[in-house]
């Protein structure tokens, strides 16, 4: 049995949210098959109060034992690095995550505010927000480069905004059957079952990326959306295209843009006005970001042949 605690810091709900719509496994089965027991968590929780105080205390005096600490939202350590903007149980959020942190067998950071900071971490950030151990593509973040849980293992980042509900529940199995050992991290300590494929893997508009047809919002098989209003699947791993949401779709295959929602840049460009929804170009023609891995000239090169090549339409409606 693995007891989990799961905390809720600044601005997210959403990542809980989905956590309860997992379906494989659900989190009814994680906890009847998998032998997890949820201390508490923010919308299952029974208790609360002074009662979830009480067991923060007691975990912290080793009287509860905590084996994963899960944490959504961002860090918040304003003002003046005091966490007062962010109160939970009579202290300041961060200075809980920072004692139950050294006491954990297992550090897991869920959703975007988490792993980079998130939206709140958009500069100016008056509300000092950063990620428990990266802010934005930095390592550090509020735990620091070298934090290691008593597990012997750095924050497992699960990102997304939200993440989907089988990746955090998938992982939460590997640990509590003790083979989170098995399970490969990337640089920015993202499991690698999740993220080494790019979101545009599995996208039904792929056949239009290829050809250039440009698309726009809504209509299935309608051109691809990384020319004109800014798409990220080809440079955002994620497996938003081979696990589907609810079983059914993704952003990409409802034709809507991949916002790069699980890289560490998110939200890309720091919001500047008029670069959501909308490829950033040089001169009005050149994305000023191509395809992950792909040289920028020899890309401009190749797609500016494509694009005056007649569009294969027996092609682009077979990828309807």
């Amino acid at each position: 049995m693995a007891n989990v605690l799961w905390l809720q810091g600044g601005a997210c709900s959403g990542n809980t949210m989905s956590f309860l719509n997992a379906e494989e496994p659900t989190v009814v089965e994680l906890i009847t098959d998998f032998g997890l027991n949820i201390l508490w968590h923010p919308t299952t929780g029974l208790q609360i109060g002074d009662q979830v105080q009480d067991l923060l205390k007691d975990i912290l005096a080793g009287k509860v034992q905590m084996d994963i600490l899960v944490f959504e939202g961002s860090i918040i350590q304003g003002p003046d690095n005091t966490g007062t903007m962010n109160l939970f149980a009579d202290r300041p959020m961060k200075d809980w995550i920072k004692e139950l942190s050294e006491v954990a067998g297992y550090v897991v950071a869920i959703g975007d505010c988490a792993t980079w900071g998130g939206i709140p971490a958009v500069p100016p950030n008056p509300s000092e927000s950063t990620g428990m151990q990266f802010h934005k593509k930095n390592k550090g973040g509020f735990l620091g480069p070298d934090y290691v849980s008593k597990g012997g293992l750095p924050v497992i980042n699960i990102p997304g905004c939200p993440a989907h509900p089988d990746w955090i529940t998938q992982i939460l199995v590997a640990i509590s059957v003790g083979r989170i050992g098995d399970v490969l991290i990337d640089d920015y300590h993202r499991p690698k079952t999740f993220f080494t494929d790019f979101v545009q893997t599995g996208c039904t508009n792929v056949v239009n990326f290829a050809q250039k047809v440009d698309g726009g919002f809504g209509q299935r098989g309608n051109g691809c959306l990384f020319y004109e209003v800014g798409c990220r699947g080809p440079m955002t791993r994620a497996s938003c295209n081979n696990i589907l949401w609810n079983r059914q779709s993704s952003k990409t295959r409802a034709n809507h843009p991949c916002l790069g929602c699980t890289e560490p840049g998110f939200p890309h460009h720091d919001l500047m006005k008029g670069s959501v929804f909308k490829t950033m170009n040089y001169m009005g023609t050149f994305p000023k970001e191509v395809p992950e891995g792909r040289n920028k000239l020899a890309y401009y090169l190749e797609a500016g042949f494509q694009k005056v090549l007649p569009t294969n339409h027996r092609v682009k409606e077979g990828s309807k």
